[in-house]
């Protein structure tokens, strides 16, 4: 039997194409809540499918842990596994109500003293995590010195989630301050740094306050060198990073980010910072990286097979939405 609210799936898509391909590689290697995720975007699956399968990770702090977001591995709720959760649910159009105002009432009890989100929770104590997760604990602090540390990486992508789902709650306020002044504060921004302030600024209510944030760093962006414009240019892990290419302010080398990495839709602010030709050789070459058993790789450093494995998936999806976003196959 059918489930409740489901649509009728479509024929499969013709074999050895692209999306066939995936979706091959998705009921082969994926987590139930990738597979579903995967059938809501291009098979006409259900949200509820996608929210039932969201819920195995959900605690009862009203935030999300048990390794949603891969490279973090435990039980423990943690603004990572949260704003990942939220994308979720933004993508299926459940970004809102009660299990909203439940996740914001966590992230309220995480926050530091700023109002910010901690890249790490202290409960994340002894279980493992990839090291780019960035504020765990150095060896010169400890885990309560490390979660009062707000971060833009943490604390972006939620606010901007959020406010692009017209949710309103009186932790957003002061989260919405610390990003406004975080991204004023750019100056040497590493990639992780400037996609976080993306996703703050393509969805924060100040249009004119966001297109001028968004201009300057996208000259940032050109002027470090921050995106390779070009397919050519080194590997992740490759010890040399040639100057096109070179993430300013990075401990040593790391994978390259593209115009799309940047601008995941033409409605990205980003969008304007790279031309027509920059943009289509760049979606060219993310097509292209599509491997032969149907998914795209992760392209950061790996640090446990098991977490790079569960990636796959996730990278396979945004690979996939990106692509469809720019025109490049409809599905």
């Amino acid at each position: 039997m059918a489930e409740t609210g489901a649509s009728p799936l479509p024929c499969t898509p013709p074999a050895r194409s692209p999306l066939f391909s995936a979706e091959q590689f998705m009921w082969l290697t994926a987590r139930v809540l990738e597979q579903r995720l995967f059938a809501y975007h291009f098979l006409r699956g259900a949200p509820d499918a996608v929210e039932a399968a969201l819920d195995a990770y959900r605690n009862e702090d009203g935030g999300y842990g048990h390794a949603l977001e891969p490279d973090l591995r435990g039980p423990v709720s943690q603004p990572l596994h949260t704003a990942h959760a939220l994308r979720v649910l933004d993508a299926v159009g459940r970004c809102g109500g009660q299990r909203v105002e439940r996740v914001c009432r966590y992230l309220t009890s995480v926050s530091t003293a700023d109002g910010a989100l901690p890249a790490i929770h202290p409960s994340a104590r002894g279980y493992p995590a990839a090291p780019r997760v960035q504020g765990s604990p150095t060896a010169s602090e400890t885990p309560a010195q490390a979660a009062s540390r707000g971060s833009l990486a943490a604390t972006g992508p939620v606010v901007g989630l959020l406010h692009r789902n017209e949710v309103w709650h009186a932790w957003l306020f002061r989260a919405t301050d610390f990003c406004w002044q975080a991204v004023a504060n750019l100056e040497q921004p590493r990639p992780h740094e400037v996609l976080a302030a993306v996703a703050f600024l393509d969805s924060v209510p100040d249009r004119p306050r966001a297109e001028a944030a968004a201009d300057r760093l996208g000259r940032l962006v050109r002027a470090q060198r921050l995106a390779a414009l070009g397919p050519e240019g080194p590997v992740a892990g490759e010890r040399r990073v040639p100057q096109q290419v070179a993430h300013r302010g990075d401990p040593g080398p790391g994978p390259r980010h593209f115009p799309h990495d940047f601008a995941k839709s033409p409605a990205s602010l980003a969008r304007a910072w790279f031309t027509d030709e920059e943009m289509a050789r760049s979606l060219d070459h993310l097509a292209a990286g599509q491997q032969e058993d149907g998914g795209w790789p992760v392209r950061r450093r790996p640090w446990a097979p098991v977490p790079v494995f569960e990636a796959r998936a996730l990278v396979t999806i945004e690979a996939l939405c990106i692509l469809r976003a720019y025109g490049r196959f409809v599905g």
